[in-house]
C-alpha cells in the first residue's frame, strides 16, 4: 500500500467540511478547508498536502471546460422557452387524467436532454401548480413526481455528474449515459407510483396565488424547442454508432446555438449565454473545491480501508461503487460532488478488481442519486421554493426520494450481475 494521508484524517476532514456546508458557509471554500485540515491531520505536512489539493483540483478542469460550455445549451433551452415548450406540450398531450405522469416524465426529458435537475424542476414547477391545482393534488405529490422524474433523466443526461464520472473512469459520455437507460425508466415508474399515491393524500394544497409567479410569453414551436437537443444526441451518438467522435465540449454548446438559431432568437445569444454561464458557474466553481478534497482522500488509505472491509465481509467488490455514490451524496448533499468524489475515490480499486470501468461508472451515478437531497444542499431549498413547501413538509420527501434513487442504483447494480 502506498498513500500519503491516514483514513482518519481524510474522513475528518470530509466531516469538517459537511458541518461548514450545514452552517451555510460557502460549500467550494468548506471542501478546501476540509481538504486542508485532513491533508495535515492526516499526516501529509502542510507542502504534500497542498499539492495533492492542487493536483486534485487539476484533476477536475477537463470535467469543468465541459460543464461551461455546456451552460450555453442550459441557457438556450431556458431563455428561449424550449425547455417550457417541451414541459407544456408532454403535459397536454397526456392530459389531466395523468397529470402526474405527464409533470413527471416532462422533468424527465428537460433533465435528459441537459438541464441541470435543480432547473428542470423549477422550469416544470409553474406548469405542474397549474395543472395540480385544477386536478386537486396535492402539493408534496406534485413535488415528488418532478423530483422523480428529475432523478431518471440525470442519470441519461450530459450533466455534470455524468461528465464527471465519465471522465473519473476514462469512458465515453454516450456510454455511460445509455448504461443507466433501463435503472431510469424504473425510477421514473417508482416516481409514478409514488407521487400518485402522495397526491392522493391530504396535505397543503395549491392556491391560486401560487400560481401568479407562472411567466406568460410567446413559446416556439415544439419541433423548434425540440431540435437543439436531438442534435445533441445525434453528435454524441455518432462514436458508438459511427465510430465518429465528436465531443461533448463541442456537442453541446453547438446544441445551444442550432436550438437559439431554430426558435429564431440569435440575436439574443450573447444574453443567452450569459446567463447559461451564470447557471454553471457555481456547480464549477464547487467541483474545484470538490476536486482538492477528493484529491486528499484519493491518496489517502481510505480506499485501501473499505475494500479491506467489504473482503473482511465478504462482500464483492463491486458492492463498492453503489455504496460509494451513495454515501459521497449524501455527505456532500450534491449528485455531481458525491459522483465525483466517489468516481475520484474508488476508480481505481474498481478497475483492480475487474469492475469494468463503465459499469462501475453508472453505478456510482445511480447511487448518488439515493441521498443527493439533504437539508444541507441547495437541491432541497431550491425544489422547495419552487412549490412555496415550507422545510417541514420538504423533509417528509426525503425516504420517497430516496427510494426513486435507490430503485435506480438497484437496477443498475442488477444489470452489472446481469450483462457485467
Amino acid at each position: 500500500m502506498n498513500y500519503s494521508f491516514t483514513t482518519i484524517g481524510a474522513l475528518l476532514g470530509l466531516v469538517i467540511a459537511i458541518i461548514l456546508i450545514i452552517k451555510k458557509v460557502q460549500p467550494a471554500y468548506c471542501l478546501i478547508l476540509g481538504a486542508l485540515v485532513g491533508g495535515i491531520i492526516g499526516g501529509g505536512g502542510l507542502s504534500v498536502t497542498v499539492s495533492t489539493m492542487v493536483s486534485g483540483a487539476a484533476s477536475m478542469m477537463s470535467s469543468i471546460l465541459r460543464i461551461l460550455t455546456s451552460g450555453i445549451l442550459a441557457g438556450a433551452l431556458i431563455k428561449t422557452g424550449a425547455a417550457q415548450k417541451i414541459a407544456e406540450t408532454i403535459v397536454a398531450k397526456l392530459g389531466e387524467k395523468r397529470a402526474v405522469t405527464a409533470i413527471a416524465a416532462a422533468t424527465m426529458l428537460i433533465c435528459a436532454v441537459g438541464v441541470f435537475i435543480d432547473i428542470s424542476v423549477i422550469t416544470v414547477a409553474p406548469i405542474a401548480l397549474a395543472i395540480g391545482e385544477k386536478a386537486g393534488l396535492s402539493r408534496s405529490g406534485i413535488l415528488l413526481a418532478m423530483i422523480g422524474g428529475g432523478k431518471a433523466g440525470n442519470i441519461i443526461s450530459p450533466n455534470p455528474n455524468t461528465i464527471a464520472v465519465s471522465e473519473a473512469f476514462g469512458q465515453d459520455l454516450t456510454a455511460v449515459m445509455m448504461k443507466n437507460a433501463v435503472p431510469a425508466v424504473f425510477a421514473l415508474t417508482a416516481a409514478i407510483l409514488l407521487a400518485s399515491a402522495l397526491s392522493k393524500k391530504s396535505g397543503e394544497q395549491i392556491t391560486a396565488a401560487d400560481l401568479e409567479s407562472s411567466e406568460n410569453r410567446e413559446l416556439p414551436s415544439f419541433g423548434a424547442a425540440i431540435l437543439g437537443p436531438v442534435c445533441v444526441i445525434v453528435m454524441l451518438a455518432l462514436r458508438p454508432l459511427a465510430g465518429i467522435t465528436i465531443d461533448p465540449l463541442i456537442a453541446l454548446p453547438a446544441g445551444g446555438l442550432i436550438c437559439t438559431l431554430a426558435t429564431g432568437n440569435m440575436k439574443h445569444i450573447r444574453e443567452y449565454t450569459e446567463f447559461g454561464l451564470s447557471k454553471v458557474i457555481g456547480v464549477s466553481i464547487l467541483l474545484i473545491g470538490t476536486g482538492t478534497i477528493a484529491g486528499i482522500i484519493k491518496a489517502s488509505a481510505l480506499q485501501y480501508d473499505v475494500t479491506s472491509l467489504l473482503e473482511t465481509m465478504h462482500m464483492p467488490a463491486f458492492i463498492l461503487a453503489p455504496l460509494a455514490g451513495i454515501l459521497m451524496a449524501g455527505a456532500t448533499a450534491s449528485t455531481t460532488a458525491g459522483a465525483t468524489v466517489a468516481a475520484q475515490t474508488f476508480s481505481s480499486t474498481l478497475l483492480s478488481a475487474g469492475v469494468s470501468g463503465l459499469s462501475s461508472a453508472a453505478m456510482i451515478h445511480a447511487g448518488a442519486t439515493v441521498v443527493d437531497s439533504l437539508p444541507h444542499g441547495s437541491f432541497f431549498h431550491a425544489t422547495g421554493g419552487a412549490v412555496n413547501m415550507s422545510i417541514a413538509d420538504r423533509m417528509k420527501l426525503i425516504p420517497y426520494e430516496a427510494a426513486i434513487g435507490l430503485t435506480a442504483t438497484i437496477v443498475s447494480t442488477l444489470m452489472y450481475l446481469i450483462f457485467g
